[in-house]
Parts: C-alpha cells; structure tokens; sequence
C-alpha cells in the first residue's frame, strides 16, 4: 500500500512541474491541427476517388 501511495505523490510532484500551454498556444495548435487533418481529408479523398475512377475505367 505504501508503493501505491508513492507512486502517487510523486505523479502529483510531477504534475506541478509540468509547463501547461497558455490559451492562446492552445489554440493555435488546435486550429493547427484541425486545418491539416481537414486539408489531409480532402486530399486522400480526391485521390481515392481519381484512383477508383481510374480502376473502374480499366476494368470496364
């Protein structure tokens, strides 16, 4: 019991050491991250559909 409870406290000791992102960071990273999957999407998109066009055109 006295490991477990170790252990925690010294999440806890870690936890207070960490240097969280202000607002604004956050943010920015988010609208970051959402904008390539977004931009990411539609490209695999378009290309799975030139590529399933392609396929279709061959096979026919």
């Amino acid at each position: 019991m006295q490991r477990i409870k170790k252990f925690f406290s010294e999440i806890a000791r870690e936890m207070r050491k960490v240097s969280w992102p202000k607002r604004g960071e956050l943010v920015r990273s988010t609208v970051t991250v959402l904008t390539t999957v977004i931009l990411f999407s539609i490209f695999f998109g378009v290309i799975d559909l030139g590529i399933s066009k392609l396929i279709r055109l061959i096979l026919e």
